[in-house]
């Protein structure tokens, strides 16, 4: 019987080459579809954001409340004060009070006072219980005597001026609207303002 030999060979470490010799490749990771859907989510979701910044932005926005209506009386009122600088041209002066005391009673009762004659507004005044008897007096002396300056040239002086533009101011006072109990001056009780009668529209 014919014996085996198994022959070994022994390799010193210094006769084998670096090249020979390599570290363990690691196993190379596949990207899943996984990977990809993440991405894809993260992009949509800042593009949301920025579409969603982006509206808001340029979003319309509600425009500010427009401040309630001047009320006629305060109106007039602003209006007769600035008159006042007209003292020294008796014209212009009255045809600033005649005009702001007109308006007011359109505004204020819907008399068609601008668009009138004197003659043809105190007219119209004779068939209204929208002022009382006196009222219209002294409405009426008011328009007169203000035409007198604008149409027939009469020069009154200061004083004449001042008197009529208290008519007119007492005219306004009385007739204004009653001021609500929250707005009533302190101490007064709710009571209407100084000249103002009851039964006044």
């Amino acid at each position: 019987m014919r014996a085996t030999q198994t022959v070994a060979r022994v390799v010193s470490p210094g006769s084998v080459s670096g090249e020979d010799l390599r570290d363990i490749v690691p196993p190379v990771r596949i990207p899943s579809v996984w990977d990809w859907l993440g991405w894809v989510l993260l992009v949509l979701v800042v593009a949301a954001g920025v579409a969603l910044l982006t509206w808001w932005w340029r979003r319309p926005r509600p425009a500010p409340a427009a401040p309630p209506p001047e009320p006629p009386h305060v109106r007039a009122r602003r209006r007769l004060e600035a008159a006042l600088g007209l003292l020294a041209d008796p014209r212009a002066f009255c045809v600033a009070v005649s005009d702001a005391l007109r308006w007011y009673l359109e505004e204020r009762f819907e008399f068609r006072a601008p668009e009138r004659t004197t003659e043809e507004f105190l007219e119209e005044l004779r068939q209204t219980d929208r002022l009382l008897p006196d009222q219209k007096e002294v409405l009426g002396d008011f328009l007169r005597r203000c035409d007198l300056v604008k149409f027939a040239r009469y020069e009154p002086d200061r004083s004449e001026l001042l008197e009529l533009h208290g008519m007119a101011v007492r005219l306004v006072e009385e007739t204004e609207p009653e001021a609500p109990v929250s707005e009533a001056v302190p101490g007064r009780g709710g009571a209407r303002p100084v000249g103002v009668r009851e039964g006044m529209g």
